[in-house]
């Protein structure tokens, strides 16, 4: 009989900005433009270089959507040299690689010809799609848009890309549109073969904003959601909690297959007030499972060789390092 496996990923968060075009009802991420709001290239480098230092083998790149449509925002970016903040990730990305972490980017709403240009660089890359439904939550925010996030998944899939995708619970959709979500994201899968792995992801109330009263999921709720998703998503598919927004030990045996990225050096800037749990609290929360480590891009897709020539000598040394590692382990 095969021991369960659960896998993670050891990652650095990097928000480049926290500038967005959209007001989502519950985020607390969004802030105005002003100084400093980029995060500098002396920044960003110290931490792939500390995150190297203490075995991250991804750079996760995020920012809020579009910030070049905030007014402000281009004169803070043209202080760094940059025109546009895809030029700017695109050279942290050769950054990273060269410090020996691959990049995973998640930059919110992109054209077909912008995932192109970033899958030169970036192992992996992600978009929740969050909900099919229209929700109060998304009104001020129009990259929420169902059929434009769908479209961006849709291009991901027609261009080869190992991608995260998922759903958000508890922002004001109901049950039956949690599984037309899972539907819609099990379809694109079998269409195109990319989705690596779909968070199921839950609410958490942020004060001071708009939906800060509003109910968080109960773990029943959660449990439902996850063994909803396990059902209805391909087996090839990972099913993925955050382990900071839930107590994970409790879902895990519901179809979990995958912790998501967790950092030893930096927080979870999108959930600032949940720190991410250490690699020891990770094997308790694995329990009877075998807890292993993977890269941002998965096994499957290493195999199928969907990544960029520039990538291929850091993804095969990598992926060795990690198998050694789960031999030593073993030994």
């Amino acid at each position: 009989m095969h021991r369960r496996v659960i896998t993670f990923s050891r990652n650095v968060f990097l928000p480049l900005t926290t500038v967005c075009a959209n007001r989502c009802g519950y985020c607390c991420f969004r802030t105005p433009v002003e100084e400093g709001c980029i995060m500098s290239p002396d920044e960003v480098i110290r931490t792939l270089d500390t995150g190297a230092s203490l075995g991250c083998t991804e750079a996760l790149f995020t920012f809020g959507e579009r910030p070049g449509a905030v007014p402000g925002f281009a004169a803070e970016l043209a202080r760094l040299g940059y025109a546009d903040i895809l030029d700017y990730v695109y050279d942290l990305s050769l950054a990273a690689i060269k410090r020996g972490l691959l990049p995973h980017t998640n930059a919110g709403i992109l054209t077909y010809e912008e995932l192109d240009r970033l899958r030169e660089v970036n192992a992996s890359m992600g978009l929740m799609l969050e909900t099919t439904a229209d929700i109060p939550a998304h009104r001020n925010s129009p990259g929420k848009d169902p059929a434009v996030r769908i479209e961006m998944i849709e291009n991901a899939g027609r261009l080869s890309i190992p991608f995260t995708t998922g759903i958000l619970i508890g922002i004001g959709e109901t049950e039956e549109d949690r599984e037309e979500s899972l539907q819609v994201i099990r379809d694109l899968h079998r269409r195109y073969g990319h989705i690596q792995e779909v968070i199921v992801q839950n609410f958490c109330p942020k004060q001071g904003t708009p939906m800060e009263d509003a109910p968080a999921p109960g773990t029943d709720e959660i449990r439902t959601t996850i063994s909803l998703a396990r059902e209805i998503l391909p087996a090839d598919v990972a099913v993925q909690i955050p382990p900071n927004l839930a107590d994970a030990a409790q879902l895990i045996e519901y179809g979990v297959d995958d912790l998501g990225g967790v950092s030893p050096l930096t927080i979870d800037y999108v959930n600032p007030e949940r720190p991410w749990p250490q690699i020891e609290e990770l094997r308790r929360v694995a329990g009877d499972a075998e807890l292993r480590e993977r890269l941002c891009i998965y096994p499957q897709y290493i195999e199928k060789g969907w990544y960029s020539p520039l990538l291929e000598p850091l993804i095969r040394q990598l992926a060795e390092r990690i198998a050694g590692s789960k031999r030593g382990e073993g030994a």
